[in-house]
């Protein structure tokens, strides 16, 4: 073939090539969520606008109810590249950035006013510094005060060093909250907690009422102290190299949409925990109310967490002091 033959076949070879679109990019995303939930429901909603915004160009996929199994599994499937990214509880991300669990000391806030005082401080450079670390993170999402539930009453401090407490497999820094109690924490994963209080290998847990009620713990205990013990909340994130991969343009638009939805879920779940909170009173669960002795006693050794925590290298000094100082602002107001 001539030169001046070829030319045009090759002209016609590159728009045919051109006019073929790419594949479109996958982000597959595990969850603890199960399927149905109000979680998984604005997940999926936020994935077909994802869709939609793209041209096709970005479609995620989700995989719920923990069938990659806990947080610990999920970011080493991150780590090879099965994932790409997923809901995570705070403490599961220490590892990668040890102050991301800063919210979760036992007994340092009274009410959610404070909560939302001092996330509004603290939300943003908290997701600036989990970018530093190699995470797309799209938002924080509350879980909401974490109860101390029981089979036994518990009205003390002492009551509650009696029971055996389950703590999550894959948080360290409660571990070290525990130890500091002098409780008797048996490490467990979520999704052998109700077997554990079956049977009889735990007899007390944390979590925040809607955890209690999604998670069918609520049938196994029978007493609830009444202190807010600690703020839970989750993190949706993805391995930056994963979401680096996509397009520019598309970039901005999922971290909008992702961004968008969590912050719905964020509100929506203290809706939730209201709803959650009456549902376990209606269930006959009896609340209690410590005396201010008792309390003061709880809140003067939960005060000791955060030292401990520095001096194990589980927390910075500067975290710890703008959470401080967040906190005193707001109750001189």
């Amino acid at each position: 073939m001539t030169l001046h033959r070829f030319i045009p076949t090759l002209l016609m070879l590159c728009c045919l090539l051109a006019a073929v679109p790419a594949p479109a990019a996958r982000l597959k995303m595990a969850t603890l969520s199960p399927d149905g939930s109000s979680w998984m429901i604005r997940m999926r909603e936020a994935a077909a606008e994802v869709e939609k915004e793209t041209d096709g160009r970005v479609r995620i996929k989700y995989y719920p109810g923990g069938v990659m199994g806990n947080d610990t599994a999920v970011l080493q499937k991150m780590r090879v590249g099965q994932l790409q990214g997923g809901t995570l509880m705070a403490g599961s991300l220490t590892n990668i950035y040890e102050d991301i669990e800063i919210y979760s000391l036992p007994m340092k806030f009274r009410s959610l006013d404070e909560v939302d005082h001092v996330r509004g401080q603290l939300d943003a450079p908290l997701l600036a510094a989990l970018e530093k670390k190699g995470l797309t993170a799209f938002g924080i999402a509350e879980g909401g005060f974490a109860y101390i539930l029981s089979q036994k009453p518990i009205r003390s401090l002492g009551d509650l060093q009696q029971r055996k407490m389950w703590i999550p497999d894959d948080e360290p820094n409660i571990l070290e909250g525990a130890k500091a109690l002098e409780l008797k924490p048996i490490p467990l994963a979520i999704s052998d907690v109700l077997a554990g209080l079956q049977t009889g290998l735990i007899d007390t847990v944390a979590t925040a009422p809607i955890g209690a009620v999604a998670l069918q713990w609520h049938t196994q205990v029978d007493y609830l102290l009444d202190v807010p013990f600690m703020y839970i909340c989750a993190l949706l994130v993805a391995d930056q190299k994963a979401f680096a991969r996509l397009s520019p343009e598309d970039q901005p638009v999922v971290r909008d949409i992702l961004s968008r939805m969590f912050q719905a879920i964020d509100r929506q779940n203290r809706e939730d925990n209201i709803k959650a909170m009456a549902a376990l009173r209606n269930q006959g669960i009896q609340f209690i109310t410590p005396s201010p002795e008792a309390l003061a006693e709880l809140r003067d050794r939960a005060g000791e967490i955060p030292k401990r925590m520095l001096e194990t290298g589980h927390l910075s000094p500067q975290i710890v002091r703008t959470l401080d100082e967040a906190l005193d602002a707001y109750r001189k107001q």
